[in-house]
């Protein structure tokens, strides 16, 4: 499925400020012509706000009737293998003269107040950085125990006054943006204590979390065009949070309350929440898509989106409504092989795989003899039966070819279904959701396992994940 993470709309978050027109002037002494790029930091990637030719005087400009959001920029030079970074804030007119032959000493930045401070502290750090770059080459070179204690107490106390350095910018400007991105830089703080028991190792983790964003709020803007704030979100999801939905779900909606009062980046957090679970890559965390789309996405929450955008994501919410994780699953109402009538609820066993599958799929001529054979192997003596529904339209000779491949694949022990053209119109005639809906079946063979009272155990696993998956069920049975 495409990725819905959409390109963000500045709205800012103080909604009395009315709309303003930005305006970026560059002017370099070493380009003539070529194309200049204004773009924007979010996590990894610059992405491109606006472009501008350079004319034959070096001056290019780029302008829009909108405001640029607070955040770090870069403007990328021809040939896109240098670029000079700059603050914005809330000022929309900004100059930028820069020699490309020494960019650190030969920038200057005027209409950013902020980053009168970011071009203070680059020159700063750059000093103390080469003096501890020439410590460490010092230190590895050392021959005798005596220089290489000296270079690294040396290193050490370099080390020290650019930490100090930092810390004094924060405690003197706490507000400003490169307060906000040494705050970021920070790595979270972490108890001193060496675990022992399990129990120490769970208060570290704790703490680990209680303070991973101690020092960024939710509710500044111009944290999102930062390189640190996306790499540092994504990973408190997908490494620190437990994977659970619930635990999810909770730190999601806390983190958008927090966002509530800043438009850009509760749309920034939706957005981003979205795409990742509306396919998630653990089993079951579909169900933190579903609680986005019910108390989000369907309560009108997310204007920003296109209507195609809207159509994607409640098509399918909707197709996983009936088939969450834990929940009964639907009772198919089919006829077997005879004719009778046999719906998924009249198998009686203490687990149930349903297999839906076609005979005319090539991917099904390979795995459903794979699953019979598991079946036959270790399934069936721990009273697990399979469900096998035919997933195809009921055209001419199909329910032949499936009657043929069940008696030469030995299928027969198998409750295999199907639905007649018959049923499906009458189905249809009702207004009720089909099978494809209720199981969400994109794809074929496609298999899930189901407990005693038919609650959904595991969905769109391959067969080798449900034989795990049964005998961790079976043992925390037998326990």
């Amino acid at each position: 499925m495409k990725r819905l993470l959409v390109v963000l709309i500045s709205l800012g978050c103080f909604s009395q400020l009315q709309a303003q027109n930005f305006k970026v002037t560059l002017k370099t002494p070493n380009y003539k012509s070529g194309i200049a790029y204004l773009t924007y930091h979010m996590g990894k990637n610059l992405n491109v706000e606006d472009s501008a030719a350079i004319n034959n005087k070096g001056i290019a400009v780029f302008t829009g009737k909108r405001k640029l959001p607070g955040g770090i920029y870069s403007i990328v030079f021809p040939g896109k293998n240098k670029s000079v970074d700059f603050f914005i804030h809330k000022e929309q007119i900004i100059s930028i003269s820069s020699d490309t032959t020494d960019l650190l000493n030969k920038t200057v930045v005027t209409g950013s107040k902020e980053h009168i401070l970011f071009a203070q502290y680059q020159k700063a750090t750059a000093a103390k950085i080469s003096l501890l770059n020439k410590e460490k080459v010092a230190y590895s070179k050392s021959t005798t125990a005596a220089d290489s204690a000296m270079h690294e107490k040396k290193y050490l106390e370099y080390n020290t006054e650019l930490n100090n350095y930092r810390e004094g910018i924060i405690k003197k400007y706490p507000k400003s943006m490169m307060t906000v991105i040494l705050n970021g830089m920070r790595d979270p703080k972490t108890m001193d204590k060496i675990p022992v028991t399990h129990q120490d190792s769970l208060d570290n983790y704790y703490y680990y979390r209680a303070h991973y964003w101690d020092g960024i709020t939710f509710m500044d803007e111009r944290v999102i065009r930062t390189p640190f704030f996306l790499p540092r979100f994504e990973r408190y999801y997908r490494e620190i949070i437990p994977q659970a939905p619930d635990s999810i779900i909770k730190e999601a909606d806390y983190q958008l309350l927090l966002a509530r009062t800043c438009p850009e980046m509760y749309k920034f957090l939706l957005n981003w929440l979205t795409d990742e679970y509306i396919n998630p890559k653990y089993m079951g965390q579909d169900k933190v898509f579903l609680h986005l789309f019910n108390k989000y996405h369907s309560k009108g929450l997310t204007p920003w989106l296109s209507e195609k955008q809207h159509e994607t994501i409640s098509r399918q919410a909707y197709m996983i409504m009936a088939n969450v994780i834990g929940d009964p699953a639907a009772n198919l109402k089919m006829v077997d092989t005879a004719g009778n009538l046999t719906p998924l609820y009249s198998v009686a066993a203490d687990f149930t795989v349903v297999c839906f599958w076609d005979p005319t799929c090539g991917h099904c001529k390979e795995e459903v003899p794979r699953v019979d054979s598991i079946y036959k192997a270790n399934w069936k003596k721990h009273n697990v039966k399979i469900y096998g529904v035919l997933s195809a339209d009921i055209k001419d000779n199909i329910v032949s070819d499936w009657k043929k491949y069940i008696t030469e694949h030995a299928l027969g022990e198998w409750v295999n279904v199907y639905q007649t053209k018959e049923m499906k119109e009458a189905e249809e005639k009702a207004g009720e959701w089909g099978y494809h809906q209720l199981f969400n079946i994109t794809t074929t063979p496609t298999l899930y396992l189901l407990d005693k009272e038919k609650r959904i155990v595991g969905k769109k696993l391959t067969w080798d994940q449900i034989n795990d998956l049964l005998q961790v069920k079976m043992a925390a049975q037998n326990n």
